[in-house]
């Protein structure tokens, strides 16, 4: 088998550029592969802010995560062992009017940007 192909069986990734179903009156952003990628490499260097635990997600944790994006913008999550790590993460993301970054093994980034002042600037989509 050469590089760059798929093996039979494996299954591929979602694609998250799909847009967020949000709040009618601030959705969530719609972000390309760069534009993903270039928040995946800020996120780097940050500790996870929000962790959630056996308890799963709950409306405090929904309230604490929204406090996170509405004051820092990029917010990394760690999940202790849910079920479906990309759906929690996808439950995040539409509860929050979250942008998703990307899952990492146990760890979840989220993007949303301030109504106001973004801090955060986004490369160009293309």
């Amino acid at each position: 088998m050469g590089y760059g192909r798929a093996r039979l069986g494996a299954q591929r990734a979602p694609d998250l550029g799909d847009p967020v179903p949000g709040h009618p009156n601030n959705p969530a952003p719609t972000l390309d592969g760069g534009q993903r990628r270039h928040l995946r490499g800020l996120a780097h260097r940050l500790k996870p802010i929000v962790f959630i635990g056996e308890g799963g997600i709950s409306p405090a944790v929904l309230k604490a995560l929204d406090e996170a994006l509405t004051s820092h913008e990029l917010v990394k999550i760690r999940l202790r062992q849910p079920q479906n790590k990309k759906e929690a993460a996808r439950e995040l993301a539409d509860a929050t009017s979250a942008g998703l970054c990307g899952v990492v093994g146990h760890t979840v980034v989220l993007y949303r940007p301030h109504p106001e002042e973004p801090k955060i600037e986004l490369p160009q989509r293309g």
